[in-house]
């Protein structure tokens, strides 16, 4: 009997530190807040983001990324990259000089967004804006240029709720 309790004892502690190290290293959650990433993300949807993927890779264009600030976690999708000269004028993107496609934007999601830029991001920075351009709180106007080292990780997927499940990508 003591031999089945320990066999299962150690299964269970196996198990619990498993989670606990993939939780802490691989896979995370976060609940969106505000509406700032809509159509995309929904306010209060449940995503797991994906901790590991950027000791990898770096961040990509395109990417829905979770930042980690002292006073919060804000959901955000990576416009600009390193060196790249972005400026927003008559609701169209330009990056290096160039128009930008945006097929995730919807035509009320950038209704109100004043012109931007154009601005340079730094070395090891990333500008980030939210989908809904005219209410989000970004790098446009509070959140600045992100550092690579305040990306938690890539958004991978909606879990909750569970008739929106679905990959963000």
């Amino acid at each position: 009997m003591m031999k089945e309790i320990w066999e299962w004892g150690k299964a269970i502690l196996l198990a619990l530190g498993l989670a606990i190290l993939l939780r802490t290293f691989v896979f995370s959650t976060s609940i969106v807040e505000g509406p700032s990433m809509f159509p995309t993300l929904e306010n209060g949807e449940w995503v797991i983001y994906n901790k590991a993927i950027y000791f990898f890779k770096d961040p990509e264009r395109g990417d829905i990324v979770i930042i980690r600030r002292p006073d919060k976690n804000y959901v955000k999708r990576v416009i600009g990259m390193p060196n790249e000269t972005v400026e927003i004028k008559d609701h169209v993107l330009y990056i290096n000089g160039k128009k930008h496609d945006q097929p995730y934007l919807t035509s009320e999601s950038i209704m109100g967004t004043d012109d931007y830029g154009p601005v340079t991001v730094p070395e090891d920075s990333y500008l980030v804006m939210g989908d809904n351009r005219s209410i989000s709180k970004d790098s446009r106007n509070g959140l600045g240029f992100i550092k690579e080292s305040e990306i938690e990780g890539r958004t991978e997927l909606v879990i909750f709720p569970f008739q929106e499940f679905e990959l963000t990508r």
